[in-house]
């Protein structure tokens, strides 16, 4: 029968010195352990007070690029030439050009130049520009650029904002600028992400009560979780110290700190409490737990992280500060698993099952399975998947294929403004630029001309650059020193949306036309194209890593040659609806009316990297528990088909809880009013389901099926390589008697035996 599983007599508990030093500690010495976890974690809460006050809202630029050293370059020279806060004044019927209105628009100017940190502060009132007035000459801009990094940049804004906002004789002012969207996206993100765990919190200990049956054994991973949280936001704090990390992150830290706790924390539970029912006493029985499932959560943790570590390839710090929070609070979160876990399970040993609250919603308790026969409705699916193995395989690839079409039509944008939600101030002060003005204030581009040069080759140069094709308008040049020192600047207005398909073939032209003197181009677009050129040259790298070291882990994990081979094609179609569904949905618009967010025509350049990074992290994650387990019944039996069902058996309930409360958490993420953390949470969401439920329930029983003898075949230096370095859940076999050091042939595989 497969529900009779065999286990050798130290399987079920073993002997105490067996276990590593560390299982010994955590059995023989439980209370120690919780008081130092505990101490560690209060710790981590003071250190990690205010983390998200020290974080950014941008790093999608490449800080190498030509497009980063042209910014510095002019901040340093020009201050004036990039501004980053924007004061709309709206005189009303009266027009911009009101005496009155005017005069205090002049006072208004000459405020803002005296506030400390305020550098090159201009206006339509002082400058005439007509760039700096709307079409209707009802409103005009005060520009400014704040300076200092962006935290101070934020802190200032902060101080000054109140004294500009609101009504000031004639005229109204409202603040904008790239500087304005950041701050206020900091602070929705902020606002969203305490909603979000006041929603997932809740959301998540009825789920689990539902998959435990047990108040006490529901509250083990969430208690993981939490400590998971508050560690990793002490690893970020210290992190600011030295480098800049996005307030993006956070979301991430919540995620994966409550979904992967909860992940391993269940595997854990699930087996000590396998153990309890064969009989082990609690001790003997976590002992067992950490050899065996603790194991495979170490094992899990490390193919996480390493999925997320592959981030720190790239050179924006958004994706470099999801790697950061990603690797730590994996590792805190398996670091959790592994002591606090097994030292709460020695204290309360059968009561784990303590309070179970299902009996409040039913009248009499259902008679509880037998031990080993849990799952029997995962192990007849796998059993009829194998039976039509070829039909589920094929018709599986090619739904997945098919969700995943709409990516084959993703355009690349950057970030702006319309990530925000509609009612956000300093979009509609964006969006009140764009359409009412001549020209973006903030979103032209900008050519820095560095060197000696005479005003004929400075003139020359802009009638070269205004001849270009999809440039609109050319201002300039605003010239500064002369000789080696001499600088200069040129306004490129160019057709179409700031960073749009016009612009971007601009910031190409503008960069390969001749000039007597070094040139470099900064703005919108040309962030952009430098983005995207970092992305794809790094892009191979990053998932060369991932590949390389998903191969080499699962090698490690089941002693095969082909089943890290389909591991790592079967996560990646489990990753074809989420994208197929990011290029539907938020590039095109469709349900952004039900969803609430504004479809830009384009996805963030950065986005699908992390998702991608993420997703597969978290699809080993679920591939880990379920061939751990498939393992380590093959090595009992030698029977292929029937460790496939009996894995299945096992995980496959195991691995959809843990996918539905990950998604539960990652929906809660995706209730955010800011676009990007929107798309993040509800993508990742619908790639946890798709593997948990699609690809782990029919693709793998039916590819496994398929491959057959071959799926466990490896070559003779391999199999000796894995004997002496690979990782089972399942506990060493006893070598027969007979010579000392000789090892017992496993049997050979028995094909479609059943």
């Amino acid at each position: 029968m497969l529900s009779e599983v065999k286990k050798t007599p130290s399987a079920r508990g073993g002997s105490p010195g067996r276990g590593g030093g560390w299982t010994r500690f955590v059995t023989a010495r439980p209370r120690l352990t919780l008081l130092v976890a505990l101490v560690l974690t209060a710790l981590a809460v003071l250190a990690g007070g205010g983390v998200a006050d020290r974080m950014g809202s941008g790093g999608w630029e490449d800080p190498a690029a030509e497009s980063s050293y042209a910014t510095k370059a002019l901040e340093r020279e020009f201050p004036g030439s990039q501004p980053n806060l924007l004061l709309l004044v709206d005189a009303g019927k009266a027009g911009v050009d009101d005496p009155a209105v005017a005069a205090e628009a002049r006072r208004l100017t000459e405020r803002l130049a005296a506030e400390p940190g305020v550098e090159g502060v201009g206006s339509y009132w002082t400058t005439g520009s007509p760039a700096l007035r709307s079409e209707d000459g009802t409103q005009a801009v005060v520009a400014a650029r704040v300076a200092g990094e962006e935290k101070a940049a934020g802190e200032l804004l902060d101080r000054i904002a109140p004294e500009y906002r609101g009504t000031h004789g004639p005229v109204e002012v409202r603040l904008g600028g790239g500087l304005a969207v950041r701050h206020e996206m900091q602070t929705i993100i902020q606002e969203d992400l305490l909603r979000a765990e006041l929603i997932a919190l809740p959301v998540t200990l009825v789920l689990l009560v539902m998959v435990f049956g047990s108040a006490v054994a529901a509250l083990l991973p969430l208690g993981v979780g939490i400590v998971a949280i508050l560690g990793t936001n002490a690893v970020l704090r210290g992190i600011t110290e030295f480098t800049d990390v996005s307030v993006f992150a956070q979301n991430l830290t919540t995620a994966l700190g409550l979904g992967l706790a909860i992940d391993y924390a269940l595997f854990v539970v699930r087996r000590y409490r396998e153990e309890l029912a064969a009989g082990a006493e609690p001790a003997a029985a976590v002992r067992t737990t950490l050899r065996t499932a603790g194991r495979t959560v170490l094992f899990s943790a490390l193919t996480v992280a390493v999925s997320l570590a592959a981030m720190l390839v790239f050179p924006q710090y958004f994706l470099r500060s999801f790697a950061y929070a990603g690797i730590a609070v994996v590792l805190l979160a398996a670091a959790a698993a592994l002591t606090l876990l097994p030292a709460a399970l020695v204290l309360l040993g059968h009561r784990v099952d303590a309070l179970d609250l299902r009996r409040l919603l039913r009248r009499r308790r259902a008679a509880p399975a037998a031990p080993g026969r849990e799952g029997t409705g995962w192990s007849r699916t796998a059993g009829l998947v194998m039976r039509r193995a070829p039909v589920f395989a094929v018709l599986t690839t090619a739904a997945l294929v098919l969700l995943g079409l709409p990516f084959l039509g993703v355009e690349f944008g950057t970030a702006d403004d319309r990530q925000l939600p509609a009612t956000a101030t300093s979009r509609i002060v964006q969006e009140e630029l764009r359409t009412g003005f001549p020209g973006d204030p903030g979103g032209s581009l900008t050519v820095l001309a560095e060197g000696p040069a005479t005003p004929a080759e400075y003139g020359a140069y802009r009638e070269r650059i205004a001849a270009l094709d999809g440039v609109v308008r050319v201002d300039g040049p605003v010239v500064s020193g002369t000789g080696a020192d001499a600088h200069a600047y040129y306004s490129v207005v160019p057709d179409g949306p700031a960073a749009g398909s016009a612009a971007q073939r601009a910031v190409g032209e503008l960069r390969a036309a001749d000039a007597p003197f070094a040139t470099s181009v900064t703005g919108q677009a040309a962030v952009l194209a430098d983005s995207k050129d970092a992305l794809a040259e790094r892009l191979p790298w990053a998932a060369g890593i991932i590949v390389l070291v998903t191969l080499v882990l699962v090698f490690l994990l089941t002693g095969s040659v082909l089943i890290p081979v389909q591991a790592v094609v079967l996560n990646a179609l489990s990753l074809t609806a989420m994208f197929g569904a990011v290029v539907w949905v938020f590039q095109d618009g469709h349900l952004s009316g039900l969803l609430g967010f504004t479809a830009t025509g384009d996805i963030e350049t950065t986005l699908p990297v992390l998702m991608f990074c993420v997703a597969f992290g978290l699809s080993m994650d679920y591939g880990v528990f379920l061939l751990s387990r498939i393992k380590e019944e093959y090595d009992t039996t030698g029977d292929h088909e029937g460790a496939v069902r009996f894995g299945l058996a096992r995980t496959g309930g195991l691995i959809t809880a843990a996918a539905v409360i990950l998604a539960v958490v990652m929906v809660a993420i995706g209730t955010s009013r800011v676009t990007n953390t929107k798309m993040l949470g509800l993508g990742v969401a619908l790639a946890v389901l798709m593997d948990a439920m699609v690809v782990r329930s029919l693709l793998v029983p039916s590819v496994m099926k398929l491959t057959g003898r071959l799926t466990w075949w490896a070559p003779a230096p391999l199999r000796r390589f894995h004997a002496r370095f690979g990782i089972s859940e399942s506990e060493p076999p006893t070598a027969p008697a007979g010579a000392p050091g000789e090892t017992r042939e496993l049997p050979e595989p028995v094909g479609s035996r059943g």
